[in-house]
């Protein structure tokens, strides 16, 4: 917002109006499980509780600890609402028990928590979103690993990845209270066992509670409060028009301009802004002087502001009277702290006429630190204002014939006013000279209407003697008002120039997004593309996308445009690197052509090439923020039809994985009932007839057909998402006994080398879970590794990771095929005799993945099979 407008942000005032109608929403943001996050949510809420407040406890997770337990008494609680999923019977927040009551704040426990199959919305933050919509305020705790845009770089140094997460827009508007711990107290609180049990806190101190782990996750907490702060303070300059910096944010500004050097400048930026880690935006001021730079000078700021932009920089243009002007009003509407601006060496008489813009900026930069980088050392001259060149031989024609006319309107109207008027009446052609032709035409008409003044009104008559010195100061008036009027004409016309334009510019952008929001397939979007930026920047426009692994044009307006090798190359490197190539650029500027990739969060979607018949630069420096724009409306147009492609792909798979599901789970229970009448008969055959050879393989046989059906069913409640974790600390020697105990028969051949030390340390995982997992391993074991021969089990631990380690001796994987062996339906190398249905391994990877383990498979150097199952020393929960 300009500061010269007092008014406040409309767009502000919305969203605070917006704000006024929904309850307030306050969260209590932490580094790590453990720091008191819901100790100090349940304080907060008691103080307002004994204020006389209507308080409730929505949900609230105590973890089996007393003190929080104690916490919770003096609230009334919302009785929670049981869900039954699986055959369990679970408890969830109860949304219109609370809605029902409507309390004026309710006490709302890990907000990141996923809800259960069943309730009303799959996340809890839409729960709170619901109640916030109602007018019940919220408070609740959340972890800053759970937050969506840092979930990937929490996951780089704590190796969790955290599948609970909850979008950066909650925070829009929310009141953010940063629960702090030093990591050297929150690790003894863990050693104390006040945060999770002692097995699970000595694998937790190693791992995701080391020292600089909790270190960084303290300052990305830190940040991440400080950015909504900072928002919030801005949201609020906005919608009250205060005036001023307030600076509880960094925010970097760089003045770009058309002298050599400005490149470096923007680079110092870059730098400052990295270390502030701050927002920053590039910005060119254009001022009237810009209607005469030469083609090296546009071509200056187009490179500059590109450069900026590549560089992770916000570009603007500001159209100004001068540049004092317009950056000291962009500096206050973006609110800015860090101006970075460059002091070129002019001349003493620009000095002198001009002024200094950095001068100007260190008295005008109230609150802002200013940082002058010297640009080039040579010696600039300014562009000539446009407003100072000389005109046509018909503007000086028309001068001649509008001082003609004047005079014999003055000669008309001499004997009515007398002679004391008639110098008035000539300002009229200079009036309208200088505000036609410009400052020298102008003064052209002050010359001409003082000497005809002089020749034919001033006595002595008809000559140009000037008898009376009042003459002289008369002729000298009407020369000075030719040149103020001029001025000041042309500095009207320059500023309607520039606010027409960015008029124009603002409508072809909403033109081009609405055309943009009609059409609905590839190949129009492409079209409609190419035409709206070739009308728009009056260029030729080629748009090429992937097709058959190669970039290949889809449209083009002119239509039938070829590109040749050089341009072909251009547009890929562009395509790869994601960054400008071809003419005008440092990359490839041979080619006649330059192209822009159309990059959204997808990745690269498409390139765009543009180009002149003229052969100058296809994007001048006045246009490239507009080009950004266009080139953004075109990318967000192209991510849309992307993002709906995926959407009809993926309704076809669940549909079809919902047909699948629906065919293997009559499958496999329609076989369940005959199966047990054949097991039931077998019996009563070895009862009768025990000596049968036939019995034990036909139990055998039996036992393999259920270990199929049970992996159908298994595979069903995988693929629709059916699987319920129960984590329990587990130990693996207990685990592999029951394994092959229930493998007794079908590991009758092969003797069992068990390698599983008793004091591996415990493991968290599915009791049931694994249990199938070992079971379908041991089961592809025997049955690929040959009859009688020994199959290994085997157990590690190894810096804090146990690994669990099942080798046949049979003749090993496919080359090349590990990863794939995981697939469903997949099969290797086995006896013909035992050949399976392909899903044990699948299941296998499908249960490690659910439960946060690793598998892979590999060939052992001295033969057979490997599996290899490691199991993360520790895995973060939400509490």
């Amino acid at each position: 917002m300009p500061p010269s407008d007092s008014r406040p942000s409309p767009d502000a005032l919305l969203r605070a109006a917006a704000r006024e109608s929904r309850g307030k929403l306050k969260i209590f943001l932490g580094a790590a499980p453990g720091v008191g996050k819901t100790f100090e949510m349940l304080r907060e809420g008691a103080e307002r509780l004994r204020a006389g407040e209507d308080v409730v406890v929505a949900i609230v997770e105590t973890h089996g600890r007393a003190d929080t337990a104690a916490l919770v008494e003096p609230f009334e609680v919302i009785a929670r609402r049981t869900i039954d999923y699986q055959g369990h019977a679970l408890e969830e927040m109860d949304i219109d028990a609370v809605l029902a009551r409507r309390p004026a704040l309710a006490l709302v426990d890990e907000y990141a928590h996923t809800n259960v199959e069943g309730s009303r919305h799959p996340k809890r933050w839409q729960d709170v979103a619901e109640l916030l919509d109602a007018g019940i305020g919220v408070y609740t705790t959340l972890n800053i690993q759970h937050v969506e845009s840092l979930n990937d770089v929490v996951a780089s140094f704590t190796r969790v990845r955290v599948r609970e997460t909850v979008p950066d827009s909650v925070f829009d508007g929310a009141e953010i209270e940063v629960v702090d711990l030093p990591p050297d107290e929150l690790i003894e609180r863990l050693k104390d066992g006040k945060v999770y049990i002692p097995a699970e806190a000595s694998r937790a101190l190693g791992h995701f509670f080391s020292k600089p782990n909790l270190s960084a996750l303290r300052e990305m907490a830190l940040r991440r409060a400080a950015l909504s702060v900072d928002q919030a303070l801005l949201e609020h300059l906005d919608a009250s028009a205060l005036p001023g910096t307030f600076a509880g944010g960094e925010r970097v500004l760089v003045a770009v301009s058309e002298l050599p050097g400005s490149d470096a400048i923007v680079r110092a930026a870059k730098r400052l802004a990295d270390a502030l880690r701050a927002p920053w935006q590039a910005v060119y001021i254009e001022t009237p002087r810009a209607q005469a730079f030469g083609e090296a000078q546009k071509r200056q700021i187009a490179d500059t502001l590109r450069l900026a932009a590549s560089l992770g920089a916000t570009i603007a243009t500001v159209p100004a009277e001068n540049v004092t002007e317009g950056l000291t009003r962009h500096l206050q509407g973006m609110r800015a702290t860090q101006l970075v601006i460059g002091k070129s060496v002019r001349s003493w008489w620009f000095e002198l006429r001009h002024g200094s813009v950095v001068n100007a900026m260190l008295r005008a930069g109230d609150g802002v630190a200013v940082h002058v980088i010297p640009a080039a050392d040579s010696v600039v001259a300014p562009a000539a204002r446009p407003v100072g060149q000389w005109a046509g031989p018909s503007a000086y024609l028309a001068i001649a014939a509008l001082v003609a006319a004047t005079t014999l309107i003055a000669k008309l109207v001499e004997p009515l006013i007398g002679l004391g008027g008639i110098d008035l009446v000539y300002l009229l052609p200079v009036i309208l000279a200088s505000g036609r032709f410009g400052l020298r035409p102008g003064l052209v008409a002050g010359l001409g209407s003082a000497l005809a003044y002089n020749f034919f009104f001033l006595p002595p008559l008809y000559t140009f003697s000037v008898a009376d010195p009042q003459a002289v100061l008369t002729v000298l008036v009407l020369i000075a008002i030719a040149a103020f009027t001029a001025n000041l004409a042309g500095r009207l016309k320059a500023r309607a120039t520039l606010g027409a334009r960015s008029a124009a510019e603002n409508a072809a952008v909403a033109a081009f997004g609405q055309t943009l929001a009609r059409v609905s397939d590839w190949e129009e979007t492409s079209r409609e593309v190419c035409n709206e930026i070739a009308r728009v920047l009056d260029v030729g426009v080629v748009l090429l996308n992937e097709r058959e692994g190669a970039l290949t044009v889809v449209a083009s307006c002119p239509p039938g445009a070829v590109l040749g090798p050089v341009d072909q190359a251009a547009a890929e490197w562009s395509g790869k690197r994601g960054e400008p190539a071809g003419a005008g650029t440092a990359t490839l500027n041979a080619a006649d052509w330059q192209f822009h990739p159309l990059k959204t969060a997808l990745g690269i979607l498409a390139v765009v090439g543009f180009s002149r018949d003229d052969g100058r630069d296809p994007v001048p420096a006045e246009r490239a923020v507009l080009l950004s724009t266009l080139l953004g409306q075109a990318a967000l147009a192209h991510e849309r039809l992307t993002l709906e492609a995926q959407l009809r792909e993926v309704t076809v798979l669940k549909e079809r994985d919902a047909l699948r599901a629906a065919l293997l789970s009559s499958i496999g229970h329609d076989l369940r009932t005959p199966l047990t009448s054949v097991s039931g008969a077998i019996e009563e055959l070895a009862a009768e007839y025990p000596r049968a050879v036939a019995i034990p393989v036909a139990r055998s046989e039996v036992a393999r057909l259920r270990r199929f059906l049970d992996n159908l069913i298994d595979m069903v409640r995988i693929d629709t998402g059916g699987l319920r974790l129960s984590p329990e600390p587990i130990d693996l020697t207990d685990a592999v006994a029951a394994a092959v105990h229930d493998l007794k028969d079908v590991l009758r051949d092969h003797e069992i080398d068990l390698q599983v030390p008793p004091d591996l340390p415990f493991v968290t995982a599915d009791a049931t879970l694994l249990h199938h997992i070992l079971i379908n391993l041991l089961a592809n074991a025997a049955q690929h590794g040959g009859r009688g021969t020994p199959i290994t089990i085997s157990g590690t631990n190894a810096a804090g990771t146990v690994r669990l380690s099942v080798r046949d001796r049979g003749a090993g994987l496919p080359a090349g095929l590990e990863a794939q062996i995981f697939d469903t339906f997949a099969q290797g190398r086995g006896d013909d005799r035992h050949g399976g249905s392909g899903l044990g391994l699948a299941i296998v990877k499908a249960f490690a993945t659910g439960m946060g383990l690793s598998v892979k498979a590999s060939n052992h150097p001295s033969g057979g099979a490997l599996f290899e199952l490691d199991f993360p020393p520790f895995k973060a929960s939400a509490a």
